[in-house]
């Protein structure tokens, strides 16, 4: 954790000078952010972080050769990594970019209210996150975070998914099987061609003539199980709640 009132010492990195430079003199304008040092490119910002110490690094996703997020997922692996906030104009990239444990991710073009966000939350965060993993998703132009645990199904909506909690519902640029592969470590589940569920929202399984349903969420909402999928599911939550 950066010290109270040490400025922050930031690394950006983007193959797009007009992006980087913009960046930049937002950055500079913040009285939180000290040093700013600048790369082109991935590869040679993984060279001057393994030379210099860096508090924070606004990463574009999308480069030539070695990519913002397979950047993140080395520096994951330094014993004292920098905290990481992704700066694209792609949507479609939030689900990878909180897997690596991203403070924040900024959609361009960036605003400075947006940026003077993102500073906060690198400020605020723990160096050694063990929170609830949250998921960036966009609604009328403003990104929203989403607890992943408050998440009680998805469904296919073409290439895209659609998040459903307790209250609400949001559409991510993922597909289906991706998070099905991405979050399956978290409980979340396939039971039927188009639908994925979080096992620890799951209230009630009935079974009527063959035909299985599950209850999820409060006020519970009724989804079914195909019948490839039924007893795969009854064998995973019995697990699920014996802890075996």
């Amino acid at each position: 954790m950066t010290a109270p009132g040490t400025r922050l010492r930031a690394l950006v990195v983007d193959d797009e000078r007009p992006a980087l430079d913009e960046l930049v003199y937002l950055l500079s304008q913040d009285p939180r952010v000290g040093e700013v040092v600048t790369s082109d490119s991935a590869t040679d910002g993984l060279r001057i972080l393994q030379e210099a110490e860096v508090d924070v690094v606004f990463l574009d996703v999308q480069m030539p050769g070695l990519t913002g997020i397979e950047l993140a997922q080395v520096l994951s692996r330094f014993r004292e990594p920098p905290r990481i906030v992704f700066v694209t104009a792609h949507e479609g990239h939030a689900v990878e970019a909180f897997d690596v444990r991203a403070v924040d991710y900024v959609l361009k073009p960036v605003r400075a209210e947006r940026l003077a966000k993102a500073v906060r939350r690198v400020l605020g965060a723990d160096p050694a996150p063990a929170r609830d993993s949250e998921v960036a998703v966009e609604r009328g132009g403003v990104t929203r975070f989403v607890n992943r645990s408050d998440i009680t199904h998805i469904e296919a909506h073409g290439d895209y998914a659609r998040l459903h909690t307790a209250g609400d519902s949001y559409l991510l640029r993922v597909p289906l099987s991706t998070l099905e592969e991405d979050w399956a470590d978290a409980g979340f589940v396939r039971i039927h061609r188009s639908l994925l569920v979080a096992l620890a929202h799951v209230r009630e399984v009935r079974m009527d003539g063959g035909r299985c349903t599950v209850l999820v969420g409060q006020p519970p909402v009724e989804l079914v199980v195909s019948r490839r999928h039924t007893r795969e599911l009854r064998e995973l939550l019995l697990r699920n709640r014996t802890g075996g």
